[in-house]
This record gives C-alpha cells, sequence and structure tokens, in this order.
C-alpha cells in the first residue's frame, strides 16, 4: 500500500512539475520584455531598443506555427509562439508611437506601401508592420500548404523558426557594438532573456523536442552572453550613466 501511495505521490509532483514547466515555456519569453516596454514608456525614448528584434521574433514565430502544421511538437511551444506575436505587434506599437512623438512633424511618412528597401522596417505608423507580416505570413503558409508532403521543405521551415530565433539578439549585439555603449537598452530584459533561454534550451532537450529547437537555443544562450560582455565592457562609458541603478560596475 506504502508503495502504491508513493507512486501516486510520485506523480502527481511529476505532473505539477511538468506543468510549471509548460507554463514557464508558454509565458516565459514575454517576461523579458515587460521591463524593456516599461522603460520605454518611462523615458519616451525608444532609440535604444532594436525593432529588429521585433522582426526576427516574428518571422521565427510565425514559420514555428507554419512548422507546427507539418511536424506537431508540444501544444506549449506552439501556445508561446502565438503570445509571443502579440507581445513583439505591442512593442512595435509602443516604439512608433514614441519615436512619432519624438520626431520632427514635418519629417516626411515612412510606409509599407512605399516599398523603400532604405526604409524597410522603420516605417511611420503601426499599420505598415501588420501589412508586412500579413503578406509574409501569407507567402508563407501558401509555400507551407504546397510542400508539406515534403518532409526536407517542413524540417527546412522548423530550422529557419528556431535559427531566426537564436539571432534575434544580433541586431541588439550589434547596434551596442556600433555605439560603444548600451544606452537604452535595459540590462533586465537581457538578464531575463540569459535566463529563459538557458531554460527553454533544457526544457527542448529534456522533452525530446526536434534537434533544431535545442541546437539554436544552444546559440541563442551564446549571443546573450555575449551581450552582457557588451555591458561589462562599455561599462565605463559616458552614455551609459542612464542606466541608474541598472548599471553593472
Amino acid at each position: 500500500m506504502d508503495w502504491v501511495i508513493s507512486d501516486e505521490l510520485s506523480l502527481t509532483v511529476g505532473q505539477v512539475v511538468g506543468w510549471g514547466s509548460a507554463g514557464a515555456m508558454i509565458i516565459g519569453g514575454v517576461i523579458p520584455y515587460i521591463p524593456q516596454y516599461r522603460q520605454i514608456k518611462k523615458t519616451k525614448d525608444a532609440e535604444g531598443f532594436s525593432l529588429l528584434v521585433c522582426l526576427a521574433l516574428l518571422i521565427a514565430n510565425t514559420l514555428r506555427v507554419l512548422f507546427w502544421f507539418g511536424k506537431h511538437f508540444e501544444y506549449p511551444l506552439l501556445m508561446q509562439s502565438i503570445i509571443m506575436t502579440a507581445t513583439m505587434f505591442a512593442m512595435i506599437h509602443l516604439c512608433v508611437r514614441t519615436r512619432n512623438k519624438n520626431e520632427l512633424q514635418q519629417a516626411r511618412r515612412r510606409i509599407f506601401t512605399d516599398f523603400d528597401a532604405k526604409n524597410f522596417w522603420n516605417w511611420s505608423d503601426f499599420q505598415s508592420y501588420l501589412d508586412c507580416m500579413l503578406v509574409f505570413t501569407i507567402i508563407a503558409s501558401l509555400l507551407m500548404y504546397l510542400f508539406i508532403e515534403y518532409i526536407i521543405f517542413v524540417e527546412l521551415i522548423g530550422f529557419l523558426a528556431v535559427f531566426t530565433e537564436a539571432m534575434l539578439g544580433m541586431p541588439q549585439l550589434i547596434k551596442n557594438y556600433r555605439s560603444r555603449s548600451t544606452e537604452g537598452m535595459s540590462l533586465s530584459m537581457v538578464v531575463l532573456w540569459t535566463c529563459g533561454d538557458i531554460f527553454k534550451t533544457l526544457y527542448f532537450i529534456l522533452r525530446d523536442a526536434p534537434m533544431q529547437f535545442w541546437v539554436c537555443g544552444s546559440l541563442q544562450v551564446t549571443i546573450d552572453m555575449l551581450i552582457l560582455l557588451q555591458v561589462y565592457i562599455y561599462r565605463g562609458n559616458s552614455n551609459n550613466n542612464r542606466f541608474g541603478p541598472h548599471r553593472i560596475d
């Protein structure tokens, strides 16, 4: 009888841990952007945050959803993609609104339908970002519908999804390198990025997710570490004074 009770208790604990891990996967990816969102609202300055991060995550999560139709993976990962997409649009909406308030009124409006490569993903209205992602989603969905029977194509979509997400820190890494500063970037966001990506990669490995997930997760952790290294290297720059309590000395 004690053996049966012990087994039942172990099963219950295992279920709780499993549900907790799944819940963390669903909402964990959103948490790093909360301090960045609050910082932009507080300072009314969005220049320190690269919108290319949003582009990378929108593409990655759109492809991940399409990959699910070709090769089913765990529902928490699918739900995470949907929630992350909504979060990125919220970040874009805030950044566009903030930048428009800070720009001179006579500045020429830039919209998606201008089809100006020089101003790609640097438009003046939120609707342009929605239109761009709608076009991308339609084209990608059509291709998945046509080639869903080809396993190589489906696996390629899965790789592109997680690889694009793995590279999401690169725009911020490059931006910091060029400016020799981490001004305007939320250190809390990057720390949470790193913790979340480590957890996510371990989750992929332990849950036997497709290989693309944990390989690219490891790459993502490496990029996070490089950004944290930049914070340390550029800590003496005068431009970093705006970090306030987030500055590393």
